[in-house]
């Protein structure tokens, strides 16, 4: 069996990096705190193809499976992009049965967000700032569309687009839509893993690169052995997430009864990935790992809110507990 990715996996990586390294960086995220837009934009990631990748050929999109939209995410993650492919992954699986809908998600006409929580005031959802058009799931367990009042709040990390939505219009697109909501919900964990993934790769890159250039007591700190063990931990961390993710990614689009044990996996594992190795990138960083002129806050602040956003760890941990448990391993 081939545990690695394919030819058209990697292509499609390497086109993803070069696209997210000319149209987006940690300074744009930086400036996004400040008011600016988020980088690259709805626009241009609708334009490159990025928000249809998983969207069926016959509602314009690519037909791609998740795992090619997984190792694009993970390119996006490294440099802070936004907005979120975790929005697009999640809303192509809510809109498989609503190719008109779909078809505006992958062009970039409708700018879509997809709520937790009610529909009279969800809570903070991402990419929720932004959107022109809102999914949500109503009291009864069905999926409903409509415009809504966005709220934002002082943002710990500008390119999530959180906001608190009340919609305004409603029409039902799918009267029982729960598990449908719970498929898209483990797709869209996976993506937001492989977004973290990509995070604490360059956390661990940016950490490693000072230690080999930054001299104390006439040594580089590299050398330190209080310096590896961090960054070992923070690698060997990384190395594991990216395993979880693949799996979760392949299990999306081709072991679905994997998917719930293999998504929660992903997504317990990356809150703490991602959250130690921006830690042990402003530590290794020393006293300007602190500033606001450095990145690493940055990459510390998408981890906070990360680790939040669809479930936190500990939620996640249960699920991998119990389906453990029930024999989902077997």
């Amino acid at each position: 069996m081939n545990f690695d990715l394919g030819p058209d996996q990697r292509d499609a990586a390497a086109g993803a990096r070069e696209f997210y390294r000319g149209q987006a960086s940690a300074a744009a995220a930086r400036a996004a705190l400040e008011g600016g837009a988020v980088a690259p934009g709805h626009k241009a990631l609708a334009d490159i193809g990025f928000l249809g990748i998983t969207v069926p050929e016959a509602a314009g999109g690519a037909g791609g499976s998740v795992l090619d939209l997984a190792v694009v995410a993970e390119q996006g993650g490294a440099v802070l992009a936004g907005p979120s492919l975790v929005t697009a992954a999640r809303a192509a699986v809510l809109l498989a049965d609503h190719p008109d809908l779909a078809g505006q998600l992958a062009d970039g006409s409708a700018a879509l967000a997809v709520l937790d929580g009610s529909v009279d005031g969800s809570a903070p959802s991402l990419d929720a700032a932004g959107a022109t058009l809102f999914l949500a799931l109503d009291d009864s367990g069905a999926l409903v569309a409509g415009e809504g009042e966005a709220t934002s709040g002082a943002p710990l990390d500008a390119t999530r687009g959180l906001a608190s939505v009340r919609m305004t219009t409603r029409r039902v697109l799918t009267e029982d839509a729960t598990a449908l909501w719970e498929r898209a919900r483990q797709v869209a964990a996976t993506v937001l893993a492989a977004e973290g993934l990509g995070a604490a790769d360059r956390c661990v890159q940016m950490a490693v690169g000072y230690a080999q250039e930054r001299e104390a007591f006439g040594r580089r700190i590299g050398s330190y052995q209080s310096v590896k063990h961090m960054l070992v931990d923070a690698w060997v961390g990384v190395d594991q997430l990216r395993s979880l993710v693949w799996w979760a990614a392949w299990a999306a689009d081709a072991a679905p009864d994997e998917l719930p044990l293999a998504a929660s996996a992903a997504k317990a594992w990356a809150a703490e990935v991602v959250e130690r190795a921006a830690e042990t990138c402003i530590q290794v960083h020393g006293g300007i790992g602190f500033t606001w002129e450095h990145d690493a806050h940055l990459y510390w602040r998408r981890a906070k809110v990360d680790r939040l956003l669809l479930g936190d760890a500990a939620e996640h941990l249960d699920a991998v507990a119990r389906l453990a448990v029930a024999g989902s391993l077997a």
